[in-house]
């Protein structure tokens, strides 16, 4: 009998006869199969799967392993699944605190009793053909969640822990012929669940394939590739040390190199003259292909094998790649798709493709080894990799931090109880990963403060092998100083970074996680771009994260919505903090992606009047590797486009005449400048655009005197003011403000285009960053004054003039210390209302979020044009990624679909902006001075009381909010950190607002 529960409470019972680990690696039994990529020595168990689900151990089925049980009326479940996104136990979002806080008092390395989901799962296969004399066969779990218990045939097979690296398992022995059963208990909490506490979503379940292995007689078990490389990289010495069970002759060649040479200690090695070296920029990849024969001299197996010669280390104090210093333009993956994170080979690989677009050149596998795919793709692909171990205990330091506890009582810590597990799961790692030349830093793990047990797992892949390691929470703890060989934080302002390497100059550093891409923010992430690129020992940094942890669900009326923390009736939770990818849940862009392609790109590229200077920012690709397409401009259309002939080196700039000249006539012109792949790769087609800068210019002329402008006829009633024209009519309420405007006017009185009362408006739906600062708390005075803000004179003041009548309202804003604003209207006699807002807030109030207009439209107006930046949204400190140009958007999809309701789909630089409907007729904005501008089908009031998009009310108008400036949108962290101050509206200054809104038809759709 089986004593799962003394296993599950033991974190020294981590592994009971399971396998050791090995490389990744594939055979099969001949150079066909090789190529095709089928192998005859594998067979998947993935499928359906009979399971039983319980609430905890005691609630299992005893005895349901023996051969003789029936288990045909359970239920049938897929697998690869997570148990959870099919109807057992709920899916569970907590970030740091632990799943069971306050559930239940659970003692450090036990798992919870009362409630610890188990999923006890049959299967039950025949071999695709006998076994051969000498024959093994294994049942790889390539991931389990948490705990997994396996039996075939009623026999105990063994016991294993890491979910994240691979459970193998020999079963030759239990096996008979024809069906076997193999039964599998999957328990979600253990003893290693202490330190799997990450920051994703709590599932268990078999999520990753389960595949039969046949070893021959005489097997290739393991084999470790290496390239050494001479100083001046004219030579490369590849070495394979392979691990072969049996008797019998290896040979091992390199294709279109020759075949390697044999030591006397076993390993296989040969020489390269001038080796074409694997990059981010270029990742060749020679083919290794081993070939085992047994003793009779019988091919019995074809080893497959990519090798990417490649020196990743650190020289004279920076991370070099091939000699030359990295800047990491990462991300962190979690592994997570629409399925949890049950995730194929295809998504994966169209992830990578996605990132490569976007001008990514690193992720972090946050925080636990992904499938062994990934590190494939990488290698194909080119994206540097930090592996990080399945290693994460921040609930046990956050314990420590609140309760102000000893440090001794972190975990792992210095407890040599964990030193096992943790070795293990490194090996696992290591073993299986360490031919990926993709990979180029291995990662103790994260957020589990330090101790000696950390400092062993960092000792053992030094002993292992030649790549760097990486610990953040050496930062945090210094005790052991060697568990990292670069400095790494998480999070730090730019300017804090700038200053500590004023000090320490003794290691590289990265930011592991930056740039917290939090529901709409990623503001301000120039400067650390800009410091990297000046600062020689700051090498960059990983957006937190790839894309939202979110559920695909229906709401009651089966409206379909992303749920997250607290969506699927768990507790505890921490709620939307899952939302913070630059990706959506599905994995399509989210709009910070414009700004992150930009940022990162390796040209800058500086355009003037007549002549462009193109910086390569390249490591090892000069720029004539690209077609230089320059294009000019006026209002969205192109007036002229021509290439250039670049030749720029890495690392250096050179400056080109443009192919045109500006046009003499007055107005405002943009100069585009992209580079563009001249070939077709992997991942984008010919003319895919990597790089680009762009200039815009205003060429000087007199302005054409306006003409002919009627004076409007003033009607003066006892409470409303109205101005009218021959094809308009505007009314003012003295208790009000602007409450009618009507244009194209008809028997019944035109199309009214108001759908309420022209307000000013201080307020937008707070982002997830703002939340993070509690600025509804802050700023509540300007919540205040744009909700309920009225005219305080009786009467408005009307002023005349031969072709306007101006009408000026006061507001009192309510706040405190007191602020007023004006509002003065100027009406011409063909419409076109000019507004001026005024205001001088005192130095005491809070910066708005927004200084602007509210305007509520009829929702005939569904399709916005827009002369302004672009073409997704952009806000002040997040708009380097934005270009010039005239767009088109249809309002009903303006509201960038985060996964919380917040400020969104605004856009800066917009000099006019029409808002039309499907026959030609709405409304234009236009501004002197280039203003920020939204659309949406709702209220800043009614995106914020909404806790999902599909809460949000049925749109019954067009919203319109021209505005001086909206606050930027921030990013540093979502926790605190507030809008850098440029980036704010000033306080204790005047702020005035000018522009103009008219009447249009048969504008362009």
């Amino acid at each position: 009998m089986i004593d799962i529960s003394a296993k599950i409470n033991n974190p020294q019972s981590f592994a009971e006869n399971r396998m050791p680990a090995h490389s990744d690696h594939r055979w099969f039994n001949s150079a066909r199969s090789a190529a095709l990529g089928n192998s005859e020595y594998e067979q998947s168990l993935n499928g359906l799967w009979k399971i039983h689900y319980a609430k905890n151990l005691a609630a299992t089925v005893p005895g349901f392993e023996a051969v003789g049980f029936d288990c045909s009326t359970w239920d049938d479940i897929p697998v690869p699944a997570h148990i959870q996104m099919h109807g057992y136990d709920n899916p569970q979002y907590v970030n740091v605190q632990y799943p069971w806080d306050g559930q239940e008092d659970v003692d450090e390395g036990r798992a919870p009793e009362r409630f610890n989901p188990v999923a006890s799962y049959v299967r039950t296969f025949t071999l695709d053909r006998p076994l051969e004399e000498g024959e093994r066969i294994s049942v790889s779990f390539k991931g389990a969640e948490s705990a997994l218990v396996v039996w075939l045939n009623g026999t105990y097979i063994g016991y294993a822990t890491d979910t994240f690296t691979p459970s193998e398992f020999d079963i030759t022995d239990a096996l008979v012929e024809g069906s076997n059963k193999l039964a599998v208990q999957v328990i979600k909490w253990c003893a290693a669940s202490w330190i799997e506490d990450q920051d994703f979503y709590r599932f268990s379940g078999l999520f990753r394939d389960v595949v039969l292995y046949r070893r021959p007689a005489v097997h290739l078990e393991d084999l470790c590739v290496s390239a050494e490389l001479t100083d001046d990289y004219s030579r490369a010495i590849v070495r394979v040390k392979p691990v072969v069970i049996g008797e019998g002759d290896l040979t091992v060649a390199l294709d279109d190199v020759g075949e390697l040479n044999r030591s006397d200690d076993g390993t296989y090695e040969i020489t390269i003259e001038q080796p074409h070296l694997w990059s981010h920029e270029d990742p060749y990849l020679y083919d290794l292909t081993l070939e085992l024969r047994d003793n009779d001299g019988q091919l019995r197996e074809v080893i497959p094998q990519t090798v990417g010669i490649r020196r990743f280390a650190i020289e004279d104090g920076v991370m070099k790649l091939n000699g030359k210093r990295v800047i990491f333009t990462g991300v962190n993956r979690h592994e997570f798709g629409l399925d949890g994170r049950v995730m194929s080979r295809e998504q994966t690989e169209r992830d990578i493709i996605m990132l490569k677009q976007a001008n990514i050149n690193a992720i972090r596998t946050s925080h636990y080894p992904n499938n062994s795919f990934l590190y494939e793709l990488c290698d194909r692909y080119g994206l540097m990799v930090i592996d990080e171990m399945n290693l994460e205990s921040h609930g046990v330091w956050d314990r420590m931090l609140l309760r102000g506890e000893p440090i001794d009582h972190t975990l792992p810590g210095n407890r040599e109880e964990w030193r096992g597990a943790l070795l293990d799961r490194a090996a696992s790692m290591l073993m299986r990963d360490r031919n990926h030349a993709s990979i180029v830093i291995w990662s103790c793990g994260n957020e589990s403060y330090g101790g000696s047990m950390i400092a062993a797992v960092a000792d053992y892949f030094r002993e292992h092998d030649s790549r760097v390691v990486h610990y953040e929470g050496v930062v945090h703890d210094n005790r052991y100083p060697n568990s990292t060989d670069i400095h790494s934080e998480m999070y730090t302002p730019a300017a804090t970074v700038e200053e500590f390497l004023a000090q320490h100059r003794d290691k590289p550093m990265i930011l592991c996680e930056f740039a917290h891409a939090m529901g709409n923010s990623f503001g301000a992430v120039d400067k650390y771009l800009d410091l990297a690129r000046r600062e020689e020992l700051f090498q960059g940094g990983f957006i937190w994260d790839f894309a939202d942890q979110a559920i695909a669900m229906r709401d009651k009326y089966n409206r379909p919505f992303f749920g997250y923390g607290g969506d699927n009736g768990e507790a505890p939770t921490d709620y939307e903090f899952c939302g913070n990818g630059i990706y959506f849940a599905d994995h399509t862009p989210t709009p910070k992606i414009q700004e992150v392609s930009y940022l990162f790109q390796d040209f800058d590229i500086t355009v003037e009047r007549a002549k462009v200077t193109i910086e390569n920012r390249c490591m090892f690709t000069n720029s004539d590797a690209f077609i230089c397409v320059v294009s000019l401009e006026h209002e969205g259309a192109t007036l002229a486009q021509g290439a250039l002939d670049t030749h720029v080196e890495p690392g250096e700039n050179a400056t080109y005449d443009l192919p045109f000249s500006l046009p003499e006539e007055a107005g405002e012109y943009v100069i585009n400048v992209e580079m563009r792949l001249r070939e077709d790769t992997e991942w984008a087609e010919r003319g895919h655009v990597i790089a680009y800068g762009q200039g815009v210019f205003a060429v000087e002329g007199a302005a054409a005197p306006a003409t002919g402008i009627p004076a409007p006829r003033v009607v003066e009633g006892v409470r409303n003011i109205g101005v009218h024209g021959e094809h308009f009519s505007a009314l003012f309420t003295s208790a009000r403000g602007l409450t009618s405007y009507r244009y194209g006017m008809t028997s019944e009185g035109g199309r009214e285009l108001l759908h309420s009362t022209v307000r000013p408006n201080f307020w937008h739906a707070p982002t997830s960053n703002e939340n993070g600062w509690n600025m509804q708390r802050e700023c509540a005075p300007w919540l205040i004054a744009s909700r309920y803000a009225r005219p305080v004179d009786e009467e408005a003041k009307v002023e005349t003039d031969a072709t306007s009548a101006t009408i000026t309202f006061r507001y009192d804003l309510l706040t405190t210390p007191g602020a007023m604003l004006t509002v003065a209207y100027r009406v011409d006699g063909n419409g076109r209302i000019t507004v001026t807002m005024t205001t001088t807030p005192d130095a005491k109030l809070p910066s708005m979020p927004e200084y602007g207009a509210l305007f509520e439209l009829s929702d005939r107006l569904t399709h916005m044009r827009w002369y302004g930046e672009g073409p997704e949204e952009c806000y002040v400190d997040r708009r380097q990624g934005a270009r010039l140009g005239v767009y088109d958007l249809e309002v009903a999809d303006a509201l960038t679909p985060y996964l919380r309701p917040q400020e969104a789909g605004s856009r800066t630089g917009v000099r006019w902006a029409e808002l039309i409907d499907e026959d030609g007729w709405g409304i234009r904005f236009e501004a002197d001075e280039p203003m920020e501008f939204s659309a949406l089908p709702w209220t800043p009031f009614e995106i914020e009381n909404a806790a999902h998009p599909n809460e949000l009310p049925a749109p019954i108008k067009t919203v319109a909010r021209p505005a001086l400036m909206r606050r930027g949108v921030a990013g540093d962290d979502t926790w605190g950190a507030r809008t850098h101050p440029e980036y704010e509206l000033p306080r204790g200054e005047k702020l005035q607002f000018t522009f103009s809104f008219c009447g249009v038809v048969n504008a362009s759709y």
